[in-house]
């Protein structure tokens, strides 16, 4: 084991964890808002918005991600992809009435915003109180 693998770690703990994959859907039109309010009557709909050119945003998605450990069934995902989608967002913070912020996470139950954060207050747990 060379002097770098001592101190750094040789990344074979990283290769035998598994990577948690999460079922996000891409947010790309008005009518999955449409979407998203019918099904915010059975299931929370959460809205990530991200800004895919900004630190602050990747470290939020990450922890996040990290965070993550719902059952598909639980909760629906969608990311937003604030820098393609830029009119997309400006409609979610008139709709669900929440102003616009990146990144930002946006909980919608019952047609109605629930709960949101931003920057690093961002994390999978506000989700729990808004499941049945």
């Amino acid at each position: 084991m060379n002097l770098f693998s001592k101190i750094f770690g040789s990344g074979e703990a990283n290769k035998n964890e598994e990577k948690k994959t999460i079922p996000w859907k891409s947010l790309t039109t008005m009518e999955q808002l449409d979407t998203i309010e019918k099904e915010s009557k059975t299931r929370p709909q959460v809205i990530f918005k991200h800004s895919t050119r900004c630190g602050i945003s990747r470290m939020a998605l990450n922890g996040f991600e990290r965070g993550f450990g719902y059952q598909d069934n639980q909760v629906d995902l969608y990311f937003l992809d604030l820098l393609n989608y830029r009119d997309l967002s400006q409609e979610i913070a008139s709709r669900f009435q929440v102003w616009h912020e990146s990144p930002q996470m946006i909980i919608i139950k019952n047609g109605e915003t629930v709960a949101h954060q931003s920057h690093s207050a961002i994390n999978a747990e506000l989700i729990n109180p808004h499941l049945d």
